[in-house]
């Protein structure tokens, strides 16, 4: 599956956006997606639901645990995305922890992800040697891609063995903070994408953590390939229905 890869080399800042799987509403999800893709969002990150999630922020919690009440699975959740690709044209990526994947059974989960039309997950809790040594070979035999994580305290000799390794983007986390904790960019933080741009990946980066309007959007996509909005978007689905998402998108670019 080449799709993330087509969407990186077009000459423009790429938008992802991530939600959670099952909020608002348990049959949300089709139709959330329907609607980013037709307001131009070029990829987007599907939350998978999970009782536990460390790195979210309240907001995401707080969407977790409503999809999960709600009675997502992630049984459920490829059951609604069957028959995705009929519609569904640009990068869809599975975003969640790995334990619900564990628990499904690994090689189910990426047979089913392949069958649906998955292109790839960001799985925070999945160390790069743990994946080199047990799963790399799985999930390469379906066609996905695994994208990591680096943050501002990642060391240089950890980031050049994730970019040796990555054959997509990379997740530029902003911070060390958790999800939806921050209120902008400060000059750190705006140094460490300026760092991170110099030493010339060959794998592009994608800012996560802190976008959440049109000023962050740019701030994150100035030295890097594009940015994520989550938990803005998430606070955004919790008070406005999902036809005014055009609205939201409106405001990023």
């Amino acid at each position: 599956m080449k799709r993330i890869n087509t969407k990186l080399q077009e000459n423009k800042k790429l938008l992802s956006i991530y939600f959670t799987a099952g909020y608002p509403k348990l049959n949300d999800t089709v139709e959330i997606i329907h609607e980013l893709e037709k307001n131009g969002v070029d990829m987007i990150e599907i939350g998978l639901p999970f009782s536990d999630p460390l790195a979210d922020g309240p907001t995401i919690q707080e969407s977790s645990t409503i999809a999960i009440e709600n009675g997502m699975t992630t049984a459920l959740l490829f059951e609604q995305l069957k028959g995705i690709r009929e519609t569904v044209k640009i990068p869809l990526i599975i975003m969640g922890y790995f334990n619900p994947m564990m628990q499904f059974g690994i090689e189910k989960f990426c047979q089913k992800c392949s069958e649906i039309g998955i292109d790839g997950f960001i799985i925070p809790d999945l160390p790069i040697d743990e994946y080199e040594r047990h799963y790399k070979y799985i999930f390469q035999s379906y066609g996905l891609k695994n994208i990591f994580l680096i943050t501002p305290q990642t060391s240089d000799e950890r980031i050049l063995k994730i970019d040796n390794h990555s054959d997509s983007f990379i997740y530029m986390v902003s911070t060390a903070a958790v999800t939806g904790s921050q209120s902008g960019f400060g000059t750190e933080q705006l140094e460490y994408f300026k760092r991170i741009s110099n030493m010339n990946l060959k794998n592009p980066q994608i800012v996560g953590f802190g976008i959440k309007d049109k000023q962050t959007f740019t701030e994150a996509t100035e030295h890097q390939k594009g940015a994520i909005i989550g938990s803005a978007f998430i606070k955004f689905l919790k008070d406005n229905p999902i036809e005014k998402i055009k609205n939201f998108i409106s405001f990023l670019r």
